[in-house]
């Protein structure tokens, strides 16, 4: 059978420079096995699959694959997946500008602004649950990024898991170089997704450099991500590291594997976040099955 396929990049306006997820438009007949292997195969670190929706309230469902595992929600593919939706005349934005997305952790708010080429995306993150990090974790994750934190790292849930931590600047953050086998193993026994590290940049304007880490799931580092950029957002707000009536700023992110991931973040002044950027398509076709 062939089924209408796209990879669209994502946080980036001209392509290969931001985060690749691959979408699967044609759906019926596939079961959680097959799309797993299809995500194993495409060796991207998400990969969607569209449903129609469950739920009354969304435009349509969303399953979203590691190479390994199945994710809850996951940011990047969000963004892609929706512009792919609608670059393909399968949704339309309602009049208010938004999509309405059911994935595994429920219904998730998109704001569309702008057509075609010049189209901007941005989603809602779902409500976010800080943990503290308990003191041999800490002493590990010290040790793997051969650094110590001046700032308490946390653990971030916002359906995928991150394990956040401020580091010093940019420089820092891209200088980095952990120790991933040890860190999958510590992000085993956290039950995390993975490890999002950021640093503010002393120029320019961006505001903080990003990078993130999943090698537990198969995905050594992560281009640019929706998700651990949320938790940084999530993680700056709950420390108190932001003004009370909140701000908006912009996050880099894949300087280190050859990337220019552009992340538009809003944190308002209840605390709720928004993540957003441009998308471009890549590849588009069939696939095979």
């Amino acid at each position: 059978m062939k089924r209408a396929y796209k990879v669209v990049d994502v946080f980036t306006s001209r392509p290969f420079l931001g985060n690749p997820v691959a979408v699967v438009l044609d759906t019926d007949g596939l079961d959680t096995a097959q799309m797993q292997a299809i995500a194993g195969w495409t060796n991207l670190s998400e990969t969607t699959f569209v449903l129609p929706p469950s739920s009354d309230e969304a435009d349509y469902r969303l399953r979203i694959f590691t190479p390994r595992s199945e994710l809850p929600f996951a940011g990047h593919p969000t963004l892609g997946s929706a512009h792919a939706v609608l670059e393909a005349g399968r949704v339309a934005p309602r009049r208010s500008g938004r999509l309405i997305q059911e994935c595994g952790i429920g219904l998730v708010e998109l704001t569309v602004a702008q057509t075609g080429d010049e189209r901007r995306l941005s989603f809602a993150l779902p409500p976010a649950r800080l943990d503290a990090l308990d003191k041999a974790g800490l002493a590990e994750l010290e040790s793997i990024l051969g650094n110590r934190l001046k700032i308490e790292p946390a653990v971030v849930n916002v359906g995928p898991i991150w394990l956040v931590a401020h580091m010093e600047d940019a420089d820092s953050v891209i200088g980095l170089q952990p120790d991933l086998a040890r860190l999958a193993d510590l992000e085993r026994r956290l039950g995390v997704t993975g490890l999002t590290v950021f640093g503010p940049h002393r120029s320019g304007d961006a505001a903080i450099e990003v990078r993130t880490f999943a090698p537990s799931c198969g995905v050594a580092e992560d281009p640019v991500c929706g998700s651990g950029n949320g938790s940084v957002a999530a993680f700056l707000w709950a420390r108190g590291l932001l003004p009370a009536d909140g701000r908006d700023y912009l996050a880099t992110q894949g300087r280190c594997v050859g990337r220019n991931g552009r992340i538009e973040v809003n944190v308002d002044s209840g605390g709720s976040i928004r993540i957003g950027g441009s998308c471009v398509t890549c590849v588009e076709g069939s696939l095979a099955s």
